[in-house]
């Protein structure tokens, strides 16, 4: 039995489970043609669908390429899109962004120009390179094929449409019709070249004078990297127009709950591949700086203005060790967001204490864009937790009103039951008077002699310590560090918490 037009139309426009039962039911001619078709759907699908047809299965799937996919179905639709993915290297991004991508979306986007570049123009062409190949040698099941005499490696068109791709080197011109989608495929070649900020500028100008000029008016970029420099293309865009972009911040060993694959933190990227116990000996081999900049997304300084991560990083101890430290005192410290600037976005809220030999410990950061009504709450949800004897809370730009709030937030958590029955912590006001550098100075000392330890990993702190110089404004998660350990410290304050409590609430605590 051969089916009609007819049919194999409406056949294509049928739900799975319709299909799956007129397969099942179909003659073997039929089914047959049926195959053809569920072929053809299956490339249409994504990228990775397309992939997994031409290759017969033996391309590598992970879901952090389906996030990629996701985004050239989005693109292939209509949508105007600027995406920004971060991951590792050796996860597949190139080979999903820059090779199955453009052709899948050549095929269903015929009429349209796409545009690729990396940080060298040979790198680029291997993946033009590609995409031609795979177009010539697939074109029967693709449908498409390309035009004779406009077949090089840099530059192609789809013959009988208006469609191409075009590829070039960072920093190179990219000649001839704009380009409906563009993606941008690590545009350094490594840290040397990130960490140049001549080579940096000379990137930033390509971006805006080459590129975007380029681009049709609805036009999408995707850019894929890893990242090296806080500065590099990823880093500028954020500083400069972060409202414009969809980020998908992917590192190797998860760090936060929202993680864009739902990993909780400690999971790896990819386990079927590189698992947590991978990544711990790559870890050992690269480095820190290399290993949060190229795997984590989170790019360091080679040494930090008044922190360096030595001190914070050989000093480290976990929260199994934690377990068995006697702690004579611990609190919460808050900086409430308040005054100008970028870098008092947040609420800094920290948690730390010390020990029996006057060492000092930090193991709890719930710093966050908290409003007023929020933040009392999580500071004192964190006071419960680690059973805190007092807030250290900086007054500069609240007054009286952080005490009120933190009042406030208690006796709400203990009409729910919530306090467990603690009397409420002591609330010490600091009002910060000194210079950033004066108070934050003799703190960096105790981190140098090894004496303040982190219990685990808390990278957004870190990377506000080791990346502040003296005369920028500091971030309000440093600063709620900084005020909880200078507490600490204070000799004046070491035997009963900056006062005398009359409930005791030290007792057994020395």
């Amino acid at each position: 039995m051969t089916a009609n037009n007819g049919l194999l139309t409406v056949y294509r426009n049928l739900p799975d489970e319709q299909r799956l039962d007129i397969i099942r039911s179909a003659s073997p001619d039929l089914r047959a043609q049926l195959a053809v078709i569920e072929r053809e759907l299956a490339m249409d699908r994504s990228p990775g669908a397309l992939a997994a047809v031409l290759t017969h299965g033996k391309e590598m799937q992970a879901r952090h390429l389906d996030i990629i996919d996701r985004i050239y179905q989005r693109i292939s639709a209509g949508e105007r899109i600027r995406a920004m993915v971060t991951m590792p290297p050796r996860a597949g991004k190139s080979r999903r962004t820059s090779r199955w991508g453009p052709t899948w979306y050549l095929r269903r986007q015929r009429e349209h120009r796409f545009m690729l570049a990396s940080y060298a123009a040979h790198l680029a062409d291997d993946h033009g390179r590609w995409v031609r190949n795979t177009i010539t040698e697939h074109a029967p099941l693709l449908g498409i094929d390309l035009k004779y005499g406009s077949q090089a490696a840099n530059r192609f068109d789809i013959a009988g449409h208006e469609g191409g791709m075009v590829t070039a080197g960072v920093g190179g011109a990219l000649t001839g019709r704009g380009a409906h989608v563009a993606v941008v495929d690590d545009p350094f070649k490594g840290s040397e070249d990130a960490g140049s900020p001549t080579q940096r500028d000379r990137v930033w100008d390509w971006w805006q004078s080459v590129l975007l000029t380029r681009l049709e008016p609805q036009g999408s970029v995707l850019l894929v990297n890893t990242r090296w420099d806080d500065d590099d293309l990823s880093g500028r865009l954020l500083k400069e127009e972060p409202e414009n972009w969809i980020v998908i911040d992917l590192p190797a060993i998860a760090l936060t709950a929202d993680d864009p694959l739902g990993r909780r933190p400690g999971e790896a990227l990819w386990p079927e591949r590189y698992n947590e116990d991978d990544y711990s000996r790559i870890r050992k081999s690269v480095g820190e700086r290399v290993w949060w900049a190229l795997y984590q997304q989170q790019p360091r300084p080679l040494e930090g203005g008044v922190w360096q991560w030595a001190w914070i990083t050989a000093n480290r101890i976990s929260p199994a060790a934690f377990r068995g430290v006697n702690l004579t005192r611990s609190l919460v410290a808050i900086d409430p967001s308040g005054g100008a600037g970028n870098a008092n976005d947040e609420t800094g809220i920290t948690a730390a204490g010390r020990d029996t030999n006057g060492e000092l410990y930090l193991f709890a950061d719930r710093s966050g864009r908290h409003g007023a009504n929020t933040w009392g709450t999580e500071a004192c949800l964190l006071a419960i937790d680690t059973d805190a004897d007092a807030f250290v809370v900086e007054t500069n730009f609240g007054g009286d009103m952080t005490r009120q709030v933190l009042i406030q937030a208690w006796q709400d958590l203990e009409r729910s039951g919530r306090t467990q029955g603690r009397p409420m912590p002591r609330i010490i006001e600091v009002n910060a008077k000194q210079g950033k550098r004066l108070r934050a100075e003799p703190i960096a000392q105790l981190y140098e002699q090894g004496r303040v330890h982190h219990v685990g990993e808390y990278p957004e702190l870190e990377r506000q310590m080791v990346t502040w110089l003296p005369g920028m404004d500091s971030p309000d998660r440093m600063d709620a560090a900084v005020h909880a350990l200078t507490e600490l410290a204070d000799p004046a304050s070491a035997a009963l918490g900056a006062g005398t409590y009359r409930d005791s609430r030290l007792t057994g605590r020395r």
